[in-house]
């Protein structure tokens, strides 16, 4: 008996000659309490530019942060979750000119693999037919499957302030909403030289904690989206956690006595994401100067790592493409 090999489905072509651009928010995951559940978009930006082309292959031309050391051809992260997206969908490009602009550090907390994802199913999905394209949902989803958990997909894709949960229906994938946010919160960020991977970080959480504690951090919860929206003043009680923050400090115990200091002055610093970066959320400009001023002190006297000091805008809006 012979047997013949299954043919494989031919993929049409992604239309050559077309050229788009994506800009994507950095995000801030957990806030503290929040973990895996609340994400803030930021002021700073990637920018990835996609020419469809006629010649064969892929090339990724990268600017800014990870140029050294991040691919350059189709094993390049944005280009392999463009590539897989297309397939799905049944197409492939003749080829591809990919350019980055990062301004979104790597390893820090910042959601800089969300913001690749978003802008990478993004800009697949504005190069395929117009009847074969999807919505935003579709995106955050994927985006979400692809991450593991939806707390940096969601402000990426959204915007805003963010909430999000895993369904009760595994197959129905995640949620979220976004949530107000009061117009007087100025969110800090203090980048550390050093990074810390988000795998690492995770691998430091123990598999459950007590009911006690699980409630405590439920309350902070709940008192931190009321303090977002309506009550700034007590963001500094609200933004502490019991979940991750104490057991993921030993990887990065320079970020964690920065936080400490910061706390104990009056201000809500916690873990950016998985860290090391430290966010604090600001009642006002005059309370963010104090706090950059804080940390510039806390560096002279803690000169293991020099710390750059971002008071960027929350971003309203997410992942964004423009036709060029």
């Amino acid at each position: 008996m012979v047997i013949k090999p299954v043919a494989q489905k031919q993929l049409a072509k992604i239309q050559p000659g077309q050229s788009i651009a994506v800009h994507v928010p950095a995000t801030t995951a957990n806030l503290g309490p929040g973990f895996d559940v609340l994400g803030l978009a930021l002021s700073v930006c990637d920018t990835l530019t996609v020419h469809t082309l006629e010649t064969p292959g892929v090339k990724v031309e990268i600017t800014g942060e990870g140029a050294a050391f991040l691919p350059k051809d189709a094993t390049h992260l944005i280009a392999k979750t463009m590539l897989e997206r297309w397939a799905e969908a049944g197409f492939e490009p003749s080829g591809l000119l990919i350019e980055a602009t990062n301004n979104i550090p790597h390893g820090r907390g910042m959601g800089s693999s969300a913001a690749a994802i978003v802008s990478a199913l993004a800009a697949a999905n504005a190069l395929l037919p117009h009847n074969a394209q999807v919505g935003l949902e579709e995106i955050f989803q994927a985006a979400a499957r692809w991450e593991g958990h939806p707390d940096n997909v969601a402000p990426a894709v959204y915007g805003g302030l963010t909430l999000s949960w895993v369904t009760d229906e595994p197959s129905a994938g995640f949620g979220t909403v976004q949530g107000v946010l009061h117009p007087d919160i100025v969110p800090v960020i203090a980048i550390p030289d050093f990074e810390l991977s988000t795998h690492a970080a995770r691998g430091l959480l123990p598999a459950s904690v007590d009911h006690g504690v699980a409630a405590a951090n439920g309350g902070r919860v709940g008192l931190l989206i009321h303090s977002l929206a309506h009550d700034p003043a007590n963001l500094l009680i609200s933004t502490q956690d019991f979940l991750h923050q104490s057991f993921r400090a030993p990887a990065m115990p320079l970020s964690a006595a920065l936080i400490q200091d910061l706390r104990a002055q009056g201000f809500a610093a916690v873990v950016s994401g998985a860290g090391p970066t430290v966010l604090v959320l600001c009642n006002g400009q005059d309370a963010a100067q104090q706090v950059a001023a804080a940390i510039d002190t806390h560096a002279q006297g803690h000169t293991q790592a020099s710390w750059r000091v971002l008071i960027p805008r929350v971003a309203p809006s997410g992942v964004r493409v423009e036709v060029l």
